[in-house]
């Protein structure tokens, strides 16, 4: 099986707040996102390009997955925020306004072109109509090496904003198009985050969003502060009843005497070579999370 890395908490930190950069090395987000593009105005994108990109060189972070958010390519600060991005060598490039495999294209070009270090990959912003339209299209370019693309990023703020939808407890209006791009990650083997619950008053609404998501497949959920950390990371994370009925399937399946059968009885119930595979995924989650701690 391929090495899990958990994405349960993914933090927005503006790229303009010095504080806020050193403060992520102290916090218990799985991924830190540092954010040129909505949190940064624009007299002060060059500033926080600096400064983000010379924190990410420095290091300190741990095992803190460290992605840098760029402008999109069409604006003023794009190109200058990708070089920069490129030089630093964080974990992932953060895309905004992907709607279309092209554009991930022309980014994986321009990486080549700069020299941009292997492990360096791409993360797309799912946060368009048309990027739902295309999201199929889109998944399909991590088939492609010089893409890079390695998950999707839901954006639902900018996709609710786009389509006059209202972001309601429940997200009746948003599910279809969170399951669409779902579905189109799955289809081609990358992760996939939430978007971010917007309401910081609202503990209670946050952890039945967290755990909507998590129902619905994604791999974590994007943040925008510290205190929705330790929800995050305690819903997308299996639970201890969810790893001992992992490795109670696991090893009946192990069992010399239901080494040929494709579905045994487990307590009771039928259980299929299929829930052993997902019951192998979840201990391999849980082992990495572990391995945070």
């Amino acid at each position: 099986m391929t090495t899990i890395r958990p994405r349960r908490s993914a933090l927005y930190m503006p790229g303009s707040n010095a504080r806020a950069i050193e403060k992520a090395k102290t916090l218990a987000a799985d991924v830190v996102i540092f954010d040129l593009e909505d949190a940064v105005a624009p007299d002060v994108k060059a500033e926080a390009r600096e400064q983000v990109c010379a924190a990410v060189q420095a290091g300190g972070y741990g095992r803190r997955e460290l992605v840098i958010r760029v402008n999109a390519l069409d604006t003023s600060w794009g190109e200058a925020d990708l070089a920069a991005a490129v030089a630093a060598a964080p974990d992932a490039i953060l895309v905004p306004k992907v709607s279309s495999a092209e554009t991930l294209a022309a980014v994986g070009l321009r990486l080549r072109k700069l020299g941009a270090a292997e492990r360096t990959r791409v993360w797309a912003m799912i946060e368009t109509p048309l990027a739902i339209l295309h999201a199929e299209s889109i998944a399909s370019a991590a088939r492609d090496v010089d893409t890079r693309l390695g998950c999707l990023v839901m954006g639902t703020n900018d996709l609710a904003k786009d389509t006059r939808a209202r972001l309601l407890p429940g997200r009746a209006a948003m599910l279809p198009w969170l399951m669409t791009a779902l579905a189109a990650a799955r289809a081609h083997g990358i992760d996939i985050l939430d978007g971010v619950y917007n309401d910081l008053s609202d503990a209670d609404g946050f952890r039945s969003e967290c755990g909507q998501g998590r129902d619905c497949g994604f791999d974590g959920k994007t943040l925008i502060h510290p205190d929705q950390i330790a929800a995050a990371n305690e819903i997308f994370a299996p639970s201890p009843d969810e790893v001992d009925n992992a490795r109670a399937i696991v090893a009946a399946f192990e069992r010399p005497e239901n080494a040929g059968n494709g579905a045994i009885n487990l307590g009771g119930r039928m259980v299929e070579r299929l829930h052993a595979e997902m019951a192998r995924r979840t201990l391999a989650l849980a082992e990495a999370i572990a391995e945070r701690t």
